[in-house]
């Protein structure tokens, strides 16, 4: 596909706002329960751009990430509303787009208030693929959604180029742990010092921690005698259009396992 061709199909995309939205949920391992889900896109099953990695950079590529940002978020907010899903609502958002400065504020704002949600219950999810070079401008950009009473998550702790700075800096609600060190952690002792080392960080600055990638009883099962109390993957839940998990059938993936030792604040 050349670029031309890319391009006509992403504007088509954009105008025609055809994106799927896809949830994963997010659970706590001390209530046993769903406490939130995070909203997935996917672009139209039968284009190139299906793909969300091939859909958001060529988004990037032709400057319209923000632009395609705010069509996934309108999807998002009105999917989980018309499927009346509990918790929290976890939105991706990426550093660039909260500093494009060519969108005016308060869309997202005016997408909730169209849709019914509380900004109480959405959590704006910083994805950091890329280096952020103005982190007082970000601050100021997170400060504006925290003042109207959005939360604030940080993604894949660990694989981005300076995610530990932007935590100790922005201070986010939420810290994601990157899957790659969840992946095997009941066979790693550095895999473990490093979650260890993390869930000391999120006491002293009152986050949460979500640790994602969850493929395996044996993960969740270390996880969980570490202490961790918010989890996603896989093992607890694939991500679905309209999420079919069953309570019951979750609240015994964790009958063999004891509560977790409160760690983070709030878990």
């Amino acid at each position: 596909m050349t670029l031309q061709e890319q391009y006509l199909h992403l504007s088509q995309i954009l105008r025609k706002k055809m994106v799927t939205t896809l949830f994963q949920p997010i659970v706590s391992t001390f209530d046993r329960k769903i406490v939130g889900y995070e909203a997935l896109t996917r672009g139209p099953s039968n284009s190139p751009l299906h793909s969300p990695l091939v859909l958001f950079a060529a988004a990037r590529q032709h400057g319209m990430l923000a632009d395609l940002e705010l069509v996934c978020r309108h999807s998002a907010v009105q999917a989980f509303m018309s499927h009346r899903l509990d918790g929290q609502l976890f939105l991706n958002v990426s550093p660039e787009s909260l500093l494009d400065q060519r969108h005016s504020p308060g869309q997202t704002l005016a997408i909730l208030s169209e849709m019914g949600l509380a900004t109480e219950r959405v959590v704006i999810e910083l994805t950091e693929h890329f280096p952020v070079s103005d982190t007082c401008l970000l601050y100021k950009a997170l400060l504006y959604y925290r003042n109207m009473g959005f939360s604030m998550a940080l993604d894949d702790l660990g694989a981005g180029y300076s995610t530990l700075r932007l935590w100790t800096e922005l201070h986010p609600d939420f810290v994601k742990i990157d899957r790659h060190f969840i992946d095997g952690i009941h066979l790693d002792p550095v895999k473990r010092e490093f979650v260890g080392s993390i869930l000391n960080m999120a006491k002293a600055s009152h986050s949460h921690v979500i640790a994602e990638g969850i493929e395996l009883p044996e993960e969740l099962a270390t996880l969980i005698e570490m202490g961790v109390d918010w989890v996603q993957g896989y093992w607890l839940g694939r991500p679905q259009e309209i999420p079919d998990v069953d309570a019951g059938e979750l609240r015994q993936k964790f009958a063999a396992y004891p509560r977790p030792r409160v760690t983070a604040a709030g878990c």
